[in-house]
């Protein structure tokens, strides 16, 4: 077992470890993620450097394996083949690049939002919201609802490093398109045909909203979009 660890590819293993220890440390110091979390512009909780770091915590240990998991699977195929620099730069693109697509999304959100709601609420959440979220509460009022949503697309963060993992996703089904995969590793589906599928229902939740399911479908959408962007671009040079 420790043999296999030693052959995975080393930009995989370092990013197995730093998620694995940083997941470890916010069990034992809380205070980390809520620090290193991604938050929107509009928050004064945001920080430019959690572009990065949100992508190294993870809301709880299911969200942690799938992810390594998937990190695993994917990216020590993809760092074998491209090589450890292309495929550092490539994952941080795709998950640097789908944080700005959902913060794009969250942006329009809260205008759509804000069109409809006094200065005064507006302000009242820019001056209160974010201490309220920070105490794990949420203003309640069924007579204004807009003031706790604004206060959770503004204040509610994003963590994860699943936009990056969304990207490598992609990039398997671009550069190995007929290659098998497994469903709930039971139904066999080609590649090229399991990234159409995850497009295709990250893009309804994501329209839809998927109330309640606190899955940010945009950073993933937005992981994918970066990565595709990127691998046109080396296909133009002919570098892929």
């Amino acid at each position: 077992m420790f043999n296999r660890f030693l052959d995975i590819p080393p930009v995989v293993k370092y990013l197995l470890l730093v998620n694995i220890v940083m997941f470890v440390v916010t069990m034992f110091l809380p205070v980390v993620d809520s620090y290193c979390a991604l938050y929107s512009f509009r928050s004064p909780l945001f920080k430019p450097f959690q572009l990065v770091t949100h992508m190294f915590m993870h809301a709880g240990f299911w969200h942690l394996f799938f992810n390594m998991f998937s990190l695993y699977m994917f990216g020590r195929v993809l760092e074998s083949y491209w090589g450890s620099k292309r495929f550092f730069i490539y994952y941080f693109v795709a998950g640097i690049g789908g944080a700005l697509f959902y913060l794009l999304v969250k942006e329009i959100e809260a205008q759509v939002l804000m069109s409809s709601m006094s200065a005064d609420d507006i302000e009242f959440v820019m001056s209160y919201g974010a201490d309220i979220i920070m105490q794990g509460k949420n203003f309640a009022d069924p007579m204004f609802p807009e003031i706790s949503r604004l206060n959770a697309i503004i204040n509610v963060p994003c963590v994860g490093a699943s936009g990056a993992i969304y990207g490598l996703l992609l990039a398997f089904g671009m550069m190995f398109p007929d290659v098998e995969m497994y469903i709930y590793f039971a139904i066999p589906v080609k590649a090229k045909w399991m990234v159409i599928i995850f497009v295709v229902i990250e893009l309804l939740l994501g329209i839809l909203n998927a109330q309640g399911d606190n899955v940010a479908h945009f950073a993933h959408l937005g992981g994918m979009l970066i990565g595709f962007i990127l691998l046109m671009i080396w296909r133009k040079k002919g570098t892929v």
